[in-house]
């Protein structure tokens, strides 16, 4: 199985982060039940400085530089993937797509209806790509804007409930979609380090919403942390 991280800056992370990628990579050496390769056009991480994905300051140098594949970046989402997924599917040859996306469009591009048309295109893509596509997309997760912004936190909630229709929708046997269930227990004071992008804990977690969603549904690989 070939997999592909989709995401914004909570998935490419910075320099000096670990990243959920990171997280995603150690569960899947864990589970030795068949060959993976973890694919994607970008390998960089976010680099403040140059306010550029520039940097490979991972955390851990010894992360396989392979196992850093990805297509995320800072400041995009929906909006900015649809176009591009279809290109990185053929390329890469992607079976499955971990994707988490949404913030960054409700924060500063479009509201909820609009996000999630986003959505419907980027299926539509990735599946022009390879028809055979599979797909774990994790709703917009708990972040410190919604706590004082009313108005956002509504479209945040609204997207949701439009992402999970629009996963019904979609979804076939041929190609499958998976919605999978924002963490558990999320703090946004120890689970991230400015409110909105995942520290090390938020990271343990935001991969297992993803492992435990591959496993409940379809059985890949192990609930998250346990013993393959």
């Amino acid at each position: 199985m070939r997999f592909m991280f989709v995401g914004d800056s909570c998935t490419i992370g910075r320099a000096g982060d670990y990243t959920w990628r990171y997280r995603m990579w150690q569960h899947f050496g864990r589970c030795p039940e068949g060959p993976y390769e973890i694919v994607g056009p970008r390998t960089a991480l976010y680099e403040a400085g140059a306010d550029a994905a520039v940097s490979d300051a991972y955390a851990d140098p010894e992360f396989p530089a392979a196992a850093r594949r990805h297509l995320s970046g800072w400041g995009e989402g929906w909006l900015h993937m649809a176009p591009l997924i279809g290109g990185a599917v053929e390329e890469t040859g992607a079976d499955v797509l971990l994707v988490s996306l949404g913030l960054i469009d409700l924060g500063f591009y479009t509201n909820s209806e609009q996000t999630a048309d986003n959505v419907r295109a980027f299926v539509a893509a990735a599946r022009a790509a390879n028809p055979r596509v599979r797909a774990v997309l994790l709703p917009v997760i708990p972040n410190v804007r919604a706590e004082v912004d009313a108005p956002f936190a509504a479209e945040c909630e609204r997207f949701n409930e439009l992402l999970a229709k629009s996963v019904a929708d979609l979804d076939t046997a041929a190609s499958p979609l998976l919605l999978a269930s924002p963490p558990t227990a999320y703090d946004l004071r120890t689970d991230t380090y400015d409110g909105t992008h995942p520290g090390p804990t938020g990271e343990h977690k935001l991969a297992a919403a993803f492992a435990d969603a591959l496993y409940q549904a379809w059985g890949v690989g192990a609930p998250y942390a346990a013993a393959c």
